[in-house]
């Protein structure tokens, strides 16, 4: 079988998206089907050198020129054009028996064109509704009009492709919901290629010394730094927090729009000299500070985005053994089982968030056996070389 994957984007840009998509390729050639992507214009515009075709990490993409600019409404169209002729291309050269669009819906668009100038059957996996994450990166208003059209084009795309897949149960609820046959909608999951996060890290004793951590109870966060993550309630949860454990400090690793209004809560804080900033990490080093932190923290704010939608952060630390503790939201809930897989608090309220987080320190007989559940789950319900094989029956069905 001999699939062309329709991507927004794509490694060498790093991203959860990017890492999502190399995760299921690499699966998908494991299992013995031939597999390549073709990435939109947007790609390129981290500064990219644009380049025709790329095999990057032993994975072929065929690359989208970008068209110029033009003002927003006009400008997604000219993407989309662009992104169908594209994929026109692609098909003629990789002669693909299904196309796989993923989202944004933009995404979708261009290969349902694509695909009914070709007569290929095609699938459209949803790992966001676009309208809800540009609210949630503050780009869009909830309501607002662009908001209600992009919401109308998801829904149609959904009805228009052969099948759909969804990462997660509160995406599949939202669509039966919009009146789509649950018969169509499957199930894939976030997961963990257990190949890059199998083996736990050791704790890098001369990274802790270089960051003032060395010998401290340490929560942290790694990951993009987006409002809607909640990093400022875990900051202002840091004064409860070490009032009640003198010794706890915190580590935020990566980047982001928030970033500038984070560090300034940071300084204001009293507890300021317990928090700390790496700056963004290659990904390549990204275990070292894995291996630092005895609790990832996940402390998103309540919202359409995070309710819907299941984060991939959490999964990578449960199989990196670290212990998990998440705000009580459905995209949480769905991977978080709270007391055995790991410790769920209130959304936005730093003080209960500061109590959970003291009780798990204050309870270090159960770190063992939590990390070990928690990896075990992983590895038994949310590693890609298990979760693959939910797409051969929808693709056997299309074809």
């Amino acid at each position: 079988m001999r699939i062309l994957h329709v991507l927004d984007h794509s490694l060498p840009l790093h991203s959860g998206y990017s890492f999502r998509t190399r995760a299921i390729l690499k699966a998908q050639i494991a299992h013995g089907w031939t597999v390549a992507g073709v990435t939109g214009p947007r790609q390129n515009e981290a500064g990219e050198a644009e380049a025709a075709c790329e095999r990057f990490d032993g994975l072929d993409f065929y690359r989208t020129p970008t068209p110029p600019v033009r003002r927003a409404g006009i400008s997604e169209w000219r993407e989309v054009n662009a992104f169908a002729r594209r994929i026109d291309s692609a098909i003629e050269a990789f002669r693909p028996d299904i196309l796989h669009a993923h989202s944004p819906v933009l995404d979708a668009l261009a290969a349902e064109r694509a695909a009914k100038r070709h007569g290929l059957p095609w699938l459209y996996e949803i790992r966001a509704f676009w309208e809800d994450a540009a609210v949630g990166i503050g780009t869009g208003r909830e309501g607002s009009a662009k908001y209600r059209l992009t919401h109308a084009l998801e829904t149609r795309a959904v009805k228009r492709a052969g099948a759909v897949a969804v990462i997660c149960e509160g995406l599949r609820d939202d669509l039966i919901a919009r009146g789509v046959d649950p018969a169509r909608i499957m199930l894939s999951p976030n997961g963990v290629d257990m190949h890059l996060f199998g083996d736990p890290a050791p704790c890098d004793a001369a990274l802790a010394r270089e960051l003032g951590i060395h010998g401290a109870e340490v929560i942290g966060f790694i990951g993009s730094f987006y409002d809607y993550e909640g990093l400022d309630d875990l900051i202002a949860a840091m004064p409860v927090l070490v009032a009640r454990r003198p010794d706890a400090h915190l580590v935020l690793v990566g980047g982001g729009p928030a970033e500038a209004a984070l560090r300034r809560a940071a300084e204001a804080s009293d507890a300021r000299a317990h928090i700390h900033f790496t700056g963004r990490v290659p990904h390549d080093r990204v275990e070292r500070y894995y291996g630092l932190i005895d609790i990832l923290v996940y402390p998103r704010k309540r919202m359409r985005l995070t309710e819907l939608v299941t984060p991939l952060k959490p999964l990578e630390a449960m199989a990196q053994r670290r212990l998990v503790a998440a705000s009580d939201v459905g995209g949480h809930r769905e991977l978080i089982r709270d007391g055995e897989t790991g410790t769920l608090f209130p959304p936005g309220k730093p003080a209960a968030m500061a109590r959970a987080l003291a009780d798990i320190f204050a309870d270090r007989a159960m770190w063992d056996e939590r990390r070990d559940v928690a990896r075990a789950y992983v590895e038994r319900e949310r590693s890609w070389s298990s979760n693959i094989s939910r797409y051969q029956p929808v693709y056997q069905s299309l074809l």
